[in-house]
């Protein structure tokens, strides 16, 4: 009999990790919809060419990404300032009444592009303060021994949800386009309800008296001075940024694959599918060797998957392509969250995580209008192909520039965490 992981056998992180899971699974779905009908009513309403239509969904991750950008210092703050369930139930809650109004704008065919921008900023405004609030919950209700374990586990609920979303939002969207909106809304509302079981997490103590401003700028700075910490974050941040394939499924599914919306389902769920196996896989068999070096061939691998994604021109190499960026999307995001969280000490922890949470929007959303500006300029196979190559070269890149990355052999943080050298020594 497969053995339980310890962290599930605590029942407030059993009501945490399936709150997460729920609350991500919500807003993964609706940002694929939400992109799929950006471009659909570009396509159709507005008459756009390919190109055109590309580009509005760059446009959009523009629109997700400002408020994200604005108000990551203040999420972070907040999250290490105030009881954290408090907080990432706040944030549910109005990313729920989004869900709602998307979905009744879907259901009596209100849509339009100014309308899609405004819900979309919306939902990255609400999704910036859930990620800080929601990662910094996690190593307060577990105890200290299996505190990595815990942290692993929380990080593969975030990512096996962020790939699972999208499909689940394709294929409820091709039985009716406001039903994955629907589900969305009362996914977030489970997510409230299991979080309030959950013990109360008060706030840790902030040494001085520092302006709030001060405060939420020191998660800069602290990632800033810490090396190690500063190379994982802006690994993701860059090979994700410039390798981002996602961004332009719709265009694949309706205009070169011709599928459709059930081929964009089925292409999303490509991606979760190999999450889950080697998200399962690590649920009872954690990493624990060689972590580093496997995270930068998994950025590697990764581009190398989105470029043979985009030369495709069958559903059946484009799946299996998609399968293969899934799992090793995982694995890259299952080391870099797990190594984040264990290098950085409580107190910090709210302020450094929205500092992680503003690199994986900067990008996935900043990806998204870097796709569909390449996408105008090189077509959308050109785009695709290009990212790929980029994030080959940001892997072998950050492997230089950052040795303190491929010589992290486990999870094991430092005993005091001490800062390193400055970035700015780099120079």
């Amino acid at each position: 009999m497969a053995r339980i992981p310890e962290p599930l056998k605590v029942p407030d992180f059993r009501l945490y990790w399936l709150a997460r899971f729920a609350a991500v699974l919500a807003t993964m779905g609706m940002v694929v919809i939400i992109g799929y009908q950006v471009y659909d009513v570009a396509r159709s309403a507005y008459g756009m060419s390919i190109r055109e239509a590309s580009l509005m969904l760059g446009l959009l991750g523009l629109a997700q990404f400002v408020p994200l950008a604005v108000l990551t210092p203040v999420a972070g703050w907040v999250a290490d300032r105030f009881e954290r369930r408090t907080v990432a139930r706040v944030a549910n809650l109005l990313d729920m009444g989004v869900a709602l109004a998307l979905g009744w704008a879907t259901a009596s065919d209100g849509l339009s592009l100014p309308l899609l921008f405004l819900f979309a900023a919306l939902h990255g405004t609400a999704r910036v303060f859930v990620g800080p609030a929601m990662a910094a919950i996690a190593p307060n209700i577990v105890p200290a021994k299996i505190l990595p374990e815990a942290i692993a586990m929380s990080s593969i609920a975030w990512q096996l949800a962020s790939v699972l979303g999208p499909a689940l939002g394709g294929f409820l969207y091709a039985a009716d386009p406001a039903l994955p909106y629907w589900v969305s809304a009362a996914l977030m509302g489970f997510a409230i309800l299991a979080l309030t079981p959950v013990r109360r997490i008060s706030p840790p103590a902030i040494a001085g008296e520092a302006h709030p401003l001060k405060q939420m700028i020191e998660g800069l700075g602290y990632v800033r001075r810490h090396r190690f910490l500063l190379g994982a974050i802006t690994l993701d941040l860059f090979a994700v940024l410039l390798g981002g394939a996602t961004a332009m499924l719709p265009v694949f599914a309706r205009d070169i694959l011709k599928v459709g919306t059930e081929g964009l389902g089925l292409l999303r769920a490509a991606p979760a599918v190999g999450a889950s196996l080697l998200a399962l896989y690590y649920a009872w068999y954690p990493l624990k060797s060689n972590v580093g070096v496997k995270m930068l061939l998994a950025v590697a691998g990764f581009g190398a998957m989105t470029i043979v994604f985009g030369l495709s021109n069958s559903m059946l190499l484009s799946l299996a392509a998609l399968a293969l960026l899934g799992m090793l999307d995982m694995l890259s995001v299952y080391v870099r969250s797990s190594l984040v969280q264990l290098h950085t000490p409580d107190g910090m922890r709210g302020r450094v995580s929205a500092v992680s949470g503003l690199a994986i929007s900067a990008s996935n959303e900043l990806g998204e209008l870097q796709s569909g500006l390449a996408a105008a300029l090189l077509g959308p196979v050109g785009a695709v192909v290009f990212g790929g190559v980029a994030a080959i070269g940001v892997a072998g890149l950050w492997s230089l520039i950052f040795p303190e990355l491929r010589r992290a052999r486990t999870f094991d943080p430092p005993p005091l965490a001490p800062p390193e050298r400055p970035a700015r020594e780099l120079a």
